[in-house]
């Protein structure tokens, strides 16, 4: 009886010391990752409805909650300066592209870096108490870097859209004076999966400062051009491109249906092969404004480096994904993993550039090489430069209109997984249709982390947010009614509620606004612009407002 009752006392003693752990981890500030992709098509992952293998990504969102979409700014620095600041990219300083020669008289919305009166999300949470973590491509200026800009740590590169994935010289680390603690030599050097190692190199430095919560933001640059990824990664995706992308297409769009984000068929039309942009044949691959070509059309070695480029760009992604599964894995491990928040997305759509059959070499000054034979299987490799061309990014954006650039679906609506078990668990792989935008993205992680978005910062005063928070669709509530707005050199959009008018560019027709209602058409496919012309003005009347407002 003795031993009954000091066995019941030990056991009961366990569960409370469980209790109190578990408590304690709840009382606690979340630790927040933040995984961005580069040029990710709206469709690419598994769990969207994608054949490229992402299993690590499709549990969190399987197990999490998967967004509609997310938008974003049509473009990678545009889109970062809105999600890093909480504020669209003409008040973050960013409204095109990041640049060293502003045009003078442009004003502040084009000075190609963040400004000063707007505050980072490092900078936010370090003021909460957050260790602050960036790994990868910043592109929002090296003059106002991450460590400049809230962050404790820092491996990747500030400047520049793109580097070359096998160039271990290509990435730094700061604070200046600290030495990489990863430093591995050309030939063993393959930055998309060094990123990942740098991921769980700054989580075992958060770890050793056992009070503090952290913040990591990976930020990778795959699968953005140059295409580069280790052969025999890429070697088991060729025959499944050399399906086409028109297979492939309607593929994805039955998968779309399987996995439940298309919910009722009449909203999502799988539009025709998108059109080519119109620009420079050299440049368009001679389909300047034409249709991206049928697969059935090309001959046998077109159709075999198209493939290889694809799978490269697949390989690209699967590496990313690894990267996700051995993070999950650590924070398992550590204790860590019920009380981190993690969020997955694309900074823009899926990369036309620039014409169906891509480039090789630098951007626009490239020109298109038919891989054959030998040099097929150096595709992605050392030494090359490629792109995987615009009747590709067509199929990853399935089943959503045109590309990046484009302020259309395809190039403003991404893929947003959020995943946290300590809050999330009712309604686990369950699609939220609320519209979101990167702006959300601050005060999300202010509300849930508790910090404050301040009005002044280094004696400056700082811009309001624009964004709203999210948490309350984590509950599947829905958010007030409010306007989003989109504008990238040319291209322009306004939604609101259900409807959305949009402004195209580099069409080969006459560019005016067309309206669409997003509830019946998600894929717009049916421009209402005549049958509504009283919300055409009032959209095209409301971006005129914003545009005076934010600086253009």
């Amino acid at each position: 009886m003795k031993f009954l009752k000091s066995s019941i006392f030990i056991c009961l003693l366990i569960i409370l010391s469980g209790c109190k752990e578990k408590q304690e981890t709840l009382n606690k500030k979340p630790n927040v990752l933040f995984v961005l992709l580069d040029d990710l098509g709206y469709s690419d992952l598994g769990c969207y409805g994608g054949e490229i293998n992402t299993p690590n990504i499709d549990n969190l969102g399987i197990n999490g909650i998967r967004y509609e979409s997310i938008y974003n700014s049509a473009r990678c620095c545009p889109s970062r300066a809105a999600l890093m600041t909480g504020l669209y990219p003409p008040q973050a300083g960013i409204a095109n592209f990041t640049t060293n020669k502003p045009r003078k008289n442009q004003g502040p919305a084009y000075l190609g870096h963040l400004r000063d009166d707007c505050v980072t999300l490092g900078e936010v949470l370090k003021s909460q108490g957050y260790g602050t973590y960036y790994v990868g491509k910043w592109h929002m200026h090296e003059k106002t870097d991450p460590v400049k800009r809230g962050f404790d740590e820092f491996y990747g590169y500030d400047m520049g859209y793109a580097q070359d994935q096998w160039d271990p010289n290509a990435y730094i680390r700061k604070p200046e004076e600290k030495a990489k603690e990863i430093d591995k030599p050309e030939g063993a050097f393959y930055a998309t999966d060094v990123f990942n190692e740098y991921a769980l190199e700054f989580l075992n430095q958060a770890r050793d400062k056992k009070e503090e919560p952290w913040f990591l933001f990976l930020s990778h640059s795959s699968p953005h051009f140059p295409v580069q990824a280790p052969k025999e990664s890429v070697d088991k995706y060729f025959d499944t491109y050399m399906k086409g992308w028109d297979r492939l297409r309607e593929e994805r769009y039955e998968n779309l249906k399987n996995v439940g984000l298309i919910e009722r068929e009449s909203r999502w039309t799988l539009t025709g092969r998108a059109t080519v942009p119109v620009d420079r044949d050299i440049v368009a691959n001679g389909f300047s404004g034409e249709q991206n070509p049928a697969w059935e059309t090309l001959d046998i070695d077109r159709q075999r480096d198209l493939a290889r480029r694809m799978a490269t760009f697949a390989a690209m992604v699967e590496h990313v994904d690894k990267g996700v599964g051995q993070i999950v894995d650590y924070l398992k491990k550590t204790g860590q993993f019920e009380n981190t928040i993690i969020m997955i997305t694309s900074d823009n759509g899926a990369c036309y550039e620039w014409g169906p059959f891509g480039f090789d070499g630098p951007s626009r000054k490239g020109i298109t090489t038919v891989h054959k034979g030998d040099s097929l299987n150096v595709v992605g490799q050392r030494g090359t430069y490629s792109s995987y061309g615009s009747a590709w990014a067509n199929m990853c954006n399935t089943p959503l209109k045109l590309y990046k650039h484009f302020t259309h679906e395809g190039g403003v609506a991404s893929p947003f997984i959020v995943h946290w078990p300590n809050e999330i668990d009712e309604k686990a792989g369950s699609w939220v249709r609320e519209r979101t935008h990167l702006i959300d993205i601050m005060p999300t992680l202010c509300d849930i982390t508790g910090a404050t978005y301040p009005e002044t910062f280094k004696d400056n005063a700082i811009q309001p947010m624009e964004g709203v928070s999210l948490v309350n669709t984590f509950k599947h509530e829905p958010l007030d009614k409010r306007p989003i707005y989109f504008s990238h050199f040319g291209a322009k959009a306004v939604v609101e509620g259900d409807w959305k008018a949009v402004w195209g560019k580099n069409m080969p027709y006459e560019i005016e606004w067309e309206l669409y209602n997003l509830k019946e058409d998600r894929c717009e496919t049916k421009d209402l612009a005549k049958e509504y012309p009283e919300k055409v003005e009032k959209f095209a009347a409301m971006w005129d407002d914003y545009s005076e407002r934010v600086g253009l």
